[in-house]
């Protein structure tokens, strides 16, 4: 595969010959170029997951139509388990098989499940099992718990991220949005996991339920401070980072950072004009009057024009610092104003405030002009 193509240009006809010829090798039967040309058709005018959803379809029409002897023929397809959690991304032309088992094996639990055990140890499993995650919820759940503690690292991390309530590009998981009680067993039997690899998944997995239950997520954290080791500090810390980002009071305390007390702020932005594209410099001057010393998490958060006239904030992570009593603090940082896959940029005036730990202090600001 091409290094350089896009992303969204990654199931293109050279993928298709691949997954064909790793299909052809278990089962020669296996029409490899009706195959192709079926996966292929007019694929510059689809969207990444509807190019994986034509590779899918293509794999219904051409393999056999007996599911079960379906998922055997490509489970015995897969290409040998990836080496380590660092070659995730070497797996990624296995995503039509997970695809293939959610489209079309969902009637076929006892089939499904080891096919997607054996897939997740070669790319992922998170996508495909969602369905069934949906339809057979207790069988689902019996199963994650018991295999939270598989000897391959792959499978246990499957057992969180698989139950994420808000995946990215994955269906979401309503019933689970409304109640996530079920989840709770398998992040606390993986929290401490040896492997960064699956703990992030745990951090992920609770942040997605934090956005509807920040509480219940909280007092699962709070209750995991206790010998806490370093590992699972770095999970508390990483499943918080947004109820962080939005200043919410008790998630700072459980991560040291009170309000501030007798802190005095200025912030500055220049230059006060710039092109989109343009850079602005943010300068921090902050005295403390107080008589301790204070850790201080610092943010800053920009409000960008909406089409509909109102703004949009962002916030984005400064540093952590600590202030000594009386003491005073300079900084600076340079932030390039450019347009992403997810936020237009509009002429106008865009806000700065600076937040530390949650709190709003000062405020300055920037004119965006159309270059």
């Amino acid at each position: 595969m091409a290094e350089s193509k896009a992303f969204k240009h990654w199931f293109d006809r050279a993928a298709a010959r691949a997954l064909a010829a790793q299909i052809q090798a278990a089962d020669a039967n296996f029409d490899k170029k009706r195959f192709v040309t079926a996966a292929s058709r007019g694929l510059d005018a689809l969207e990444m997951m509807d190019r994986v959803k034509q590779f899918s379809a293509a794999l219904r029409t051409h393999l056999p139509q007996d599911i079960p002897e379906a998922l055997d023929t490509l489970t015995r397809s897969l290409p040998p388990p990836l080496p380590n959690c660092d070659a995730v991304t070497d797996g990624w032309l296995q995503w039509p098989v997970g695809q293939f088992i959610a489209d079309y094996a969902t009637d076929h639990y006892d089939a499904a499940m080891p096919a997607m055990y054996a897939l997740t140890q070669r790319f992922s499993s998170e996508f495909a099992v969602r369905p069934f995650v949906e339809r057979y919820p207790d069988q689902v759940f019996a199963q994650f718990a018991k295999w939270t503690d598989d000897a391959s690292p792959h499978v246990r991390r499957w057992c969180s991220e698989g139950v994420r309530p808000r995946l990215p590009w994955g269906a979401r998981l309503h019933a689970l949005i409304e109640e996530p009680s079920p989840i709770f067993p398998i992040l606390e039997a993986l929290k401490d996991d040896d492997e960064l690899y699956v703990r992030r998944s745990v951090a992920n997995t609770l942040n997605d339920i934090a956005k509807d239950h920040p509480d219940r997520v909280l007092s699962v954290l709070e209750s995991w401070r206790d010998g806490a080791t370093e590992g699972r500090d770095w999970v508390i810390k990483h499943a918080a980072r947004s109820l962080v980002k939005q200043g919410d009071a008790r998630a700072l305390a459980l991560l040291g950072f009170a309000k501030p007390k007798s802190l005095d702020a200025q912030l500055t932005v220049a230059p006060k004009r710039i092109p989109i594209g343009g850079v602005v410099d943010l300068t921090l001057e902050l005295t403390s009057r107080s008589r301790k010393a204070q850790p201080l998490m610092i943010d800053f958060v920009v409000h960008y024009p909406l089409a509909n006239g109102q703004s949009g904030p962002k916030v984005f992570k400064w540093t952590q610092k600590e202030i000594a009593a009386g003491g005073r603090l300079t900084l600076s940082k340079t932030l390039r104003i450019k347009p992403t896959t997810t936020r237009v940029l509009r002429p106008g005036v865009h806000p700065v405030e600076l937040q530390i730990n949650g709190q709003r202090l000062a405020k300055a600001s920037f004119r965006l002009i159309a270059s």
